[in-house]
């Protein structure tokens, strides 16, 4: 930001006045200007540091210039009115039960550039947006809402991958260019939203509680409760009505290992066949300049959510597979079944069969959660950051449809031949694992499809830009 763009904004106030300290120095160089705060809080004293240390001088406002706590190393302070005439740009860092004392600095403030970084404890909490009120308090002052998406602890450490955006809204576009010169130089990415009636939206971003996260939620909580329902039934309630048993206790490891395992594939087939769906929506319209529908890019949108999320309930069952052999169930049986073998003097036959199976099931799921972490792994900001657009696409597509693929087979192989046998079908109701196949199973069917030679070769050259002749003619006829 430099000077001479904060003396435009300010046209009232004196070219000298923006650039002189508050004990009237001689102009400062570009690289020292002066930016005032108001507000000594947590946000406060954060921002000054972050500030200071990109090179900007900072002098403070506060009501109590003498007893307002420790500031940061290099910082000014001294009263409202003192501060807000030494600089052309203020950020207004006080809540909004506290703005009425700027109506009286409307003189000191006039031109100004004021910076509203203020947020509410909850939605519709005021009929206008804070930075609305506070332009109506001080109309002759350029207000501009920004940074209040940011937390006190990522302007301590720096914009991290998860605070990078500032998103700003203002009345003029010479005072947002000011504010978007100072976080350009914080180091953040700017989003201009338009003028001051975006306030609102602003405001409400910091209050909306894991937007991306919700549809993602909402579908592992459907999944979940639907099979522990399903097995409960099928399991608990079965061997209590048909055969008489109390095997209630089983809910919380056995079943719950269960369905932890079927949620983690379903989600995880899902973070995929939005992916699938698109490519035959191309190839079957010709063309990939058409929109897809609403419910897609949103599904599109949370596949990275939807994959940690399955990634969590995968890290779940693999914590409860690990205690299964010190669980007193399972040392009850292997006791029992040994002193039944020794009372009968037998012993039970080495099944070379069952080994293949056991050794081929284990090794799937191992191999399985081990390219799910991988892909948990490169989704992270600071690693996906580190890595190509070719290395990214490689690891989250190619080597996460084997991922599903490993998965799946687990459960095939989980599954064994009691697909054959009339005792699954409990009720004439299918297994829960038997339910969680088929949409993975889908899903690779279709991407085989998708691989055959014809095909893949008509889907690069749409994803190239070419169109299905006939697609080009109605064009030209609607041009013509």
């Amino acid at each position: 930001m430099s000077a001479d763009r904060l003396s435009s904004v300010s046209k009232e106030v004196k070219p000298e006045s923006v650039s002189l300290s508050p004990l009237g120095t001689a102009a400062a160089p570009e690289q020292e200007l002066l930016l005032c705060i108001f507000g000594t809080g947590d946000l406060g004293r954060s921002l000054g540091q972050r500030l200071l240390q990109t090179g900007y001088r900072v002098v403070y406002g506060s009501r109590r210039p003498h007893s307002c706590g420790p500031l940061p190393q290099g910082a000014q302070v001294t009263s409202h009115e003192a501060a807000a005439q030494s600089a052309a740009l203020v950020l207004v860092c006080i809540h909004r039960e506290n703005y009425d004392f700027l109506e009286t600095l409307a003189p000191q403030l006039k031109g100004k550039v004021l910076v509203d970084v203020s947020n509410n404890l909850k939605k519709n909490l005021y009929p206008e947006a804070n930075a609305e009120y506070l332009q109506r308090l001080v109309p002759g002052a350029h207000v501009v809402k920004a940074f209040n998406t940011l937390s006190a602890w990522s302007l301590q450490n720096g914009p991290s991958d998860a605070s990078r955006q500032v998103f700003l809204c203002g009345t003029g576009a010479e005072a947002k260019q000011a504010v978007a010169d100072v976080a350009t130089k914080l180091g953040f990415t700017v989003l201009d939203r338009g003028s001051l009636s975006a306030a609102r939206e602003l405001e409400d971003f910091p209050l909306q509680l894991f937007p991306e996260w919700r549809l993602p939620l909402r579908i592992a909580v459907g999944l979940t409760a639907s099979f522990f329902l399903y097995v409960v039934i099928r399991d608990v309630v079965y061997a209590s009505v048909d055969q008489g048993k109390d095997i209630s206790f089983r809910i919380m490891v056995s079943l719950a290992n269960k369905v932890f395992p079927i949620v983690s594939l379903i989600m995880l087939s899902l973070c995929y066949v939005p992916g699938v769906i698109a490519a035959f929506l191309q190839l079957y319209r010709g063309t990939k300049y058409r929109r897809f529908p609403d419910w897609l890019d949103r599904w599109m949108l949370c596949r990275k959510q939807l994959g940690l999320v399955a990634l969590g309930f995968a890290f779940l069952h693999v914590l409860y597979t690990l205690i299964i052999p010190i669980r007193y169930y399972v040392r009850f049986k292997i006791a029992a079944s040994t002193v039944a073998q020794i009372r009968e003097n037998r012993t039970s036959v080495f099944d070379t069969t069952t080994a293949w199976r056991g050794d081929s099931f284990y090794s799937m799921g191992i191999l399985g959660f081990g390219l799910f972490v991988l892909l948990g792994i490169t989704s992270l900001p600071s690693v996906s950051n580190a890595l190509s657009w070719r290395e990214f696409s490689f690891v989250q597509s190619k080597l996460g449809y084997l991922t599903v693929f490993f998965c799946t087979f687990h459960t095939y192989l989980y599954g064994w031949d009691r697909f054959l046998r009339r005792s699954t079908y409990k009720w004439y109701t299918p297994p829960a694992f038997m339910l969680s196949l088929v949409v993975p199973s889908v899903l690779l069917v279709l991407k085989l499809l998708l691989l055959l030679p014809c095909v893949d070769r008509s889907l690069t050259r749409i994803r190239q830009g070419w169109e299905r002749p006939d697609l080009e003619d109605s064009k030209k006829a609607l041009l013509a």
